[in-house]
């Protein structure tokens, strides 16, 4: 050995970085059994302490069941059940992750172990034994399933080569595209982009572009962008498109058979300002005394939507129409959504009704479901009715008004049950015709909203009930439900903690009327308080969330033990499974498949997440384009993040989130302290925690990685 190497091997090392060593060695020779002799060398251990050391590892190692000593001083990798297959999950930090199938936290996988797994890959990892003190590892052996994944970026071309440097922060390399694979994209296009290989020794994925979706920067393009990121549609394929074309709009009389006629009663509809496609109308007419009829009535979808059409398959894999900051991206085509099935003003439509006889003081005196004809009489913004509601003076003022106080009897009870009363305003932005943002403003929930939402729910609980509620020896048939689980016990103690320090208390233990009543006491008593919106955000953090399922466990945020999603058919695809069965159930027709229900409502499960997923990202794209006028600037906020990375703030009169990386927190080492939501300096103990009021400067804008970064001012 040469003098320089053996001085390189001869110096010091910790016992964390040998074992490491030790660790690596055995993981990349699984099969092989291996000396001490050996180990020493291939290690390049020369020095007595440093021999000394490996031999005292070894010893943990063997006790730990890492490694199994097969003869005096010979070693070997422990492989007991160590082969598992799952989903891999890569990092751009290159701290990637698999999650086995049969469940269980997921396994750390080093950048150099992970092959060319690329994001959501089925995986097969084998899975090395877990010592003390150490990480459980894997090492993916074999990819049976690609996930096929597409990437967003923008093109960078020269006369040589081209590339894809995407955004996305699953993938540390960029993509290298063949010139002939470029589809015409040019330098600062927007493109999407399939990988096509990895080859094995490669340090870039190669790749060919799918689709240029324009230059980078243009709103379209980056609507379209977020919407390609996410694996959602940007576009309708042409035969859908067309199929909807082909369907008349006239009501024949073939259509009304069967049907109520409720042409002549008052029917209107209430909905935002923007909106087009009109799900729902009510119809009110005095029965006697103090007996109303109230019609809750829902376009008729499926019956121009046949189960099985193109139009149908396209709904269903969609699932949801995505709504962004500046547009819709619907799930059926327009003609049906925004034309045919919309319940516009002064049109006959077809409609598929709860109707309720009912009195002022919310008491369901008997409902039926039907399907009817309606006639809208007049289309209110929220605004307007809410105008009606305050001033007493407008259009139907004695219908909303009535309206109004059965919503509220309805409200009244359900909180009395145990509902949860989240009430948060959302931020919604004003934009020029080129969608830029020239403007913030805060969509709140008002007494119009909440008349609107509690018939819906009334609907909702009602469909459910009828087809959910069976005799005691009686099975109930195959259905769709929205079901809410209770909140997660370690959360629900973790948000007790959390608001003690700023005097609140909520139970976590007694029934589930009892603890979501003390939720509501704590949301009634932040009102109007600085941290309203931050405890607002923290329990719903607590909370889990709401899915589709045909195996029902009740609804917990709104304490209903029967729920589904009936109301709105234009815009979710669970909808549209509801009005269908509900249609074949009241005929007398036979329980479906449990199975193939299930994993229709798993799809939708899944899809509404992601379009809520993309809704937030073009939100967060939209506050970075917003705030890149005015860097430089000062501005009040509170804290309303704290990671092992920097500190979220979200400012005070704009509500837009950014963060002030923990590298710039330069006047001392700052840890992160989990438990108690707070960066805390290990020198001057100075701590930033969740909810202080802060005041930061606006430092830099990334519109393509949606980032904004402040600093403190």
């Amino acid at each position: 050995m040469s003098k320089k190497r053996e001085k390189k091997a001869g110096k010091r090392m910790t016992k964390k970085e040998l074992a490491q060593k030790l660790i690596d060695f055995f993981h990349s020779r699984p099969n092989e059994s291996m000396g001490l002799k050996h180990i020493f060398s291939e290690l390049q251990l020369t020095t007595h302490p440093l021999k000394m050391l490996c031999v005292d590892l070894l010893r943990e190692f063997k006790e730990d069941d890492f490694i199994t000593e097969v003869e005096t001083n010979t070693f070997r990798l422990v492989q007991h059940g160590t082969f598992m297959t799952g989903i891999f999950h890569r990092k751009s930090n290159g701290k990637n992750s698999f999650t086995p199938d049969e469940g269980g936290d997921p396994i750390f996988v080093a950048e150099r172990n992970s092959a060319q797994a690329m994001n959501n890959d089925r995986a097969k990892t084998a899975f090395y034994a877990k010592q003390r003190n150490w990480e459980a590892e894997g090492e993916v052996v074999e990819i049976p399933e690609r996930a096929n994944e597409t990437f967003v970026g923008t093109l960078e071309v020269t006369k040589a080569y081209a590339f894809l440097v995407t955004e996305n922060r699953t993938l540390a390399n960029d993509i290298f595209i063949p010139k002939d694979k470029l589809k015409g994209g040019k330098s600062g296009d927007k493109a999407i982009v399939e990988v096509v290989e990895w080859p094995a020794r490669a340090k870039n994925p190669i790749g060919r572009v799918i689709d240029i979706l324009g230059k980078a920067g243009n709103n379209t393009t980056e609507m379209h962008a977020i919407l390609a990121e996410f694996g959602l549609p940007y576009i309708y394929p042409a035969g859908v498109e067309k199929a909807a074309e082909q369907i008349s709009e006239v009501i024949s009389e073939e259509d009304m058979v069967g049907r109520e006629d409720f042409r002549k009663v008052t029917t209107f509809t209430i909905d935002p300002k923007d909106a087009k496609d009109f799900d729902d109308a009510l119809s009110i007419r005095n029965l006697k005394d103090d007996l109303w009829e109230v019609g809750v009535h829902i376009a008729d979808v499926t019956h121009y939507v046949k189960e099985g059409s193109v139009i149908d398959k396209e709904a269903e894999k969609r699932a949801t129409s995505v709504y962004l900051v500046d547009r819709t991206i619907p799930m059926l085509p327009e003609r049906l959504s925004n034309f045919i099935c919309s319940l516009r003003p002064n049109e006959e439509k077809l409609t598929y009704s709860v109707i309720f006889d009912i009195t002022k003081k919310g008491v369901v005196k008997d409902f039926r479901i039907t399907r009817t004809i309606i006639r809208s009489d007049r289309r209110f913004t929220y605004e307007e009715a809410q105008n009606i509601i305050e001033t007493k003076m407008g259009d139907h003022t004695k219908e909303i008004l009535t309206l109004n106080t059965i919503a509220q009897a309805l409200r009244q009870k359900r909180f009395a049950s145990g509902a949860i009363n989240f009430d948060r305003y959302e931020v919604r932005f004003d934009i020029d015709k080129k969608g830029k943002p020239v403007g913030v403003y805060f969509k709140e929930s008002k007494e119009a909203n909440k008349l609107i939402e509690e018939f819906m729910l009334l609907a909702n609980k009602s469909v459910a009930e009828k087809i959910g509620k069976v005799p005691k020896n009686k099975k109930p048939k195959v259905f769709p439900y929205r079901i809410h689980d209770l909140p997660d016990p370690e959360k629900l103690d973790n948000l007790a903690q959390f608001i003690a320090r700023f005097g609140y208390k909520i139970r976590t233990s007694g029934t589930k009327t009892d603890v979501s009543k003390s939720i509501n006491h704590l949301l009634d008593d932040i009102q109007g308080k600085r941290e309203e919106n931050l405890i607002e955000t923290v329990s719903i953090r607590a909370m889990q969330k709401a899915t589709y399922s045909v195996h029902n466990i009740g609804h917990y945020g709104l304490a209903f033990d029967y729920y589904t999603h009936f109301t709105s058919p234009i815009r979710r695809f669970p909808d549209m499974m509801v009005h269908r069965l509900l249609t074949s159930y009241l005929a007398g027709g036979r329980s479906v498949s449990a199975t193939k229900y299930e994993e229709m409502c798993d799809h939708s499960s899944s899809m509404e997440q992601i379009a809520a997923n993309a809704e937030h990202a073009s939100i967060k794209y939209k506050q970075v384009e917003f705030m890149s006028d005015r860097i430089g600037k000062v501005y009040d906020g509170v804290i309303s993040g704290v990671t092992e990375w920097g500190l979220y703030v979200e400012i005070n009169e704009n509500k837009c989130e950014g963060m002030i990386p923990i590298r710039d927190l330069d006047d001392d080492y700052y840890e992160f302290d989990e438990k108690n939501y707070r960066l805390l300096g290990r020198r001057k103990k100075r701590s930033y925690s969740l909810g202080d009021p802060i005041t930061i400067r606006i430092a830099r804008t990334n519109l393509e990685k949606k980032q904004l970064d402040f600093a403190l001012a």
